[in-house]
């Protein structure tokens, strides 16, 4: 009896009534689920998770579309420096290059550049060709021309070898060089004492 008297007293419910209560909170829980609906709490903790992700995925499309851009921008600035390589060293008067090649070149330059300490702005591009003769600097470019580069990378693309010599006669004096699909990027840091890497593609 006094245990009771306690109950009512100290928390103004008495044990049926507190039952009772938690009783009906579960028969409504049940009833939204039955509903196909969610408790409030769940909802906006799920609102919010959805929110989150919608976040996640702008931020990765922003970040996809400015690679795109760059991969672009430095695509035509590789096909600026081979047309003017053509007359100036490359002595030719045709360039075959495949297909997207300079796209790719300027994607795999920019994962090259993607853990230096000012990304693609801190390097020294230059481009070689690679011929039977041996190498030759087509150009070089600073995607950031006020700032100090901290690394160093060479695209040497390799050159057809010349078919047919004894049909040259025939073909005219027109000099066409064809690229190959496959070229050599090397990376070198300029701060760092460490041996070049050298990737293949």
């Amino acid at each position: 009896m006094v245990y009771s008297q306690a109950l009512v007293f100290g928390y103004g419910l008495s044990a049926g009534s507190e039952e009772d209560n938690l009783t009906e909170m579960w028969r409504k829980v049940l009833q939204h689920f039955r509903a196909g609906k969610e408790p409030a709490g769940r909802i906006k903790k799920a609102t919010s998770f959805s929110s989150l992700e919608s976040e996640c995925s702008l931020e990765n499309d922003d970040l996809e579309a400015s690679f795109q851009l760059q991969q672009q921008d430095l695509a035509a600035k590789i096909e600026k420096c081979l047309v003017k390589a053509k007359a100036s060293s490359l002595h030719c008067s045709e360039l075959l290059v495949p297909s997207h090649m300079s796209t790719r070149v300027a994607g795999d330059v920019l994962r090259a550049s993607e853990h230096e300490p000012c990304g693609l702005k801190g390097a020294l591009i230059h481009l070689f060709t690679e011929t039977e003769a041996g190498l030759q600097n087509v150009g070089t470019m600073t995607p950031e021309h006020g700032l100090t580069p901290t690394f160093e990378l060479s695209v040497v693309l390799r050159v057809d070898p010349q078919r047919w010599p004894p049909l040259k006669h025939l073909l005219g004096s027109k000099k066409v060089l064809r690229l190959r699909p496959e070229y050599h990027l090397v990376k070198r840091k300029l701060y760092s004492s460490a041996s070049p890497t050298v990737i293949e593609f």
